[in-house]
């Protein structure tokens, strides 16, 4: 007599059931390996590659006004030209955001001017030109005596300051955005003897860049 062996629907539900969670686990697994493939290489490229920050330098820079009323409101207008360079083998640089402007003895003495963006090849380099101005700008009290002691002393130090966001480029892929603060040291002569017409630097100068 042949036995017959019938499953119970309970019993093929468990079944179905433990075969769902083990395809649920295999594609987990899959997925967790592929990204982490992913994100391995990446990492793995960024490190051999390592960015090097972009260099900034100032090649000119020109003051054709730096007056102050009686009520310490400053009206100043300044052009200067940076120079930035891009270090890198094989990295690109996407400047999304770049502005400009001036201050002297910490104190801001001009409002910003915002510079276009722009992507920067590797090995590249660009010229940037800003015109940077102030209109009845509120300064410190001491500002006209500060002015006075530098024209004593025959020069004239300022600060021509850059900050923004980039990105680096490697192949195809895109970095996130990470914010960089650019300082150039403008010295000038300036005193009783100067020269008439706007205070000019042409020396060329490296400035400190900080990501």
């Amino acid at each position: 007599m042949s036995q017959i062996h019938a499953k119970s629907p309970q019993h093929c539900a468990k079944k179905k059931l433990v075969n769902i969670n083990n395809l649920h686990k295999k594609l987990l697994y899959t997925f967790t390996t592929f990204f982490s493939s992913i994100l391995l290489l990446i990492l793995l490229v960024w490190f051999i590659l390592h960015p090097a920050k972009p260099h900034f330098s100032l090649k000119e820079a020109d003051i054709y006004q730096l007056v102050v009323s009686g009520t310490h409101l400053l009206n100043s207008s300044i052009q200067l030209t940076l120079l930035s360079t891009n270090p890198n083998q094989k990295v690109g640089i996407y400047y999304e955001e770049i502005q400009v402007y001036a201050s002297y003895k910490a104190q801001q003495i001009t409002l910003h001017s915002y510079l276009p963006p722009f992507y920067q090849d590797h090995k590249d380099t660009n010229l940037l030109s800003a015109a940077l101005v102030a209109n009845s700008l509120p300064v410190a009290p001491s500002f006209n005596y500060e002015l006075g002691r530098d024209q004593t002393a025959g020069r004239l130090v300022l600060n021509l300051k850059a900050n923004g966001l980039l990105r680096w480029k490697v192949g195809t892929w895109v970095s996130g955005r990470y914010r960089f603060y650019v300082n150039c040291v403008a010295v000038m002569v300036f005193g009783p003897s100067a020269p008439a017409g706007p205070l000019t630097f042409k020396q060329g100068t490296q400035c400190s860049t900080t990501i």
